[in-house]
């Protein structure tokens, strides 16, 4: 279940109902999947054939087609990064930059764990939205924000796109943002 902290309180907003009310207040999408269909041998594994990607995609088909349908997704993939990933710690620097897409950033977490920090409204300021296995969230287009690993490092997520070609970031120079 998603949890969610308002860094400017330190509030925790915890509950499904609850996280998924404030979340469509920010006009985020929140949404869960049932993990239980994900084969057993793929679950806590974080490095992946593509053979096993497939598997992952293939296992949740009909939901990545009915948030496409819903929402424009063209293609989607599956990433996964735990410390096998190499240069993990130079690619989470990268992720980590506060930035903005023309198109909405989606992920459906299917294994580990993994945080965004959004931007609000004027009166909520950044918020972090601590997500594992089950968890789907998409940040809204032009809406600043980064994603990265929680401390465990490990994460597996769908990734859905409206461009083919994936997200572009554009950075946002942010002066009021502080890094956690």
């Amino acid at each position: 279940m998603a949890e969610i902290r308002i860094r400017n309180t330190n509030e925790r907003i915890q509950g499904d109902a609850n996280v998924s009310e404030f979340l469509n207040n920010q006009n985020v999408i929140y949404e869960k999947w049932d993990m239980a269909k994900l084969p057993a041998q793929l679950k806590e594994k974080f490095t992946l054939t593509d053979d096993e990607k497939a598997e992952i995609l293939s296992t949740y088909d009909a939901e990545i087609r009915d948030l496409a349908a819903r929402r424009g997704y063209q293609t989607w993939d599956v990433i996964t990064l735990s410390d096998a990933t190499p240069n993990l710690d130079e690619l989470l620097k990268k992720f980590e930059d506060v930035h903005t897409h023309t198109e909405d950033e989606i992920r459906a977490i299917v294994g580990g764990r993994g945080i965004f920090i959004i931007k609000g409204s004027d009166d909520v300021g950044y918020f972090d939205v601590e997500l594992e296995p089950g968890d789907i969230i998409s940040v809204p287009e032009n809406v600043a924000h980064f994603f990265t690993l929680m401390d465990n490092r490990q994460i597996v997520a769908i990734r859905l796109f409206i461009e083919k070609d994936g997200w572009i970031a554009y950075p946002y120079a942010d002066p009021t943002f502080q890094k956690a």
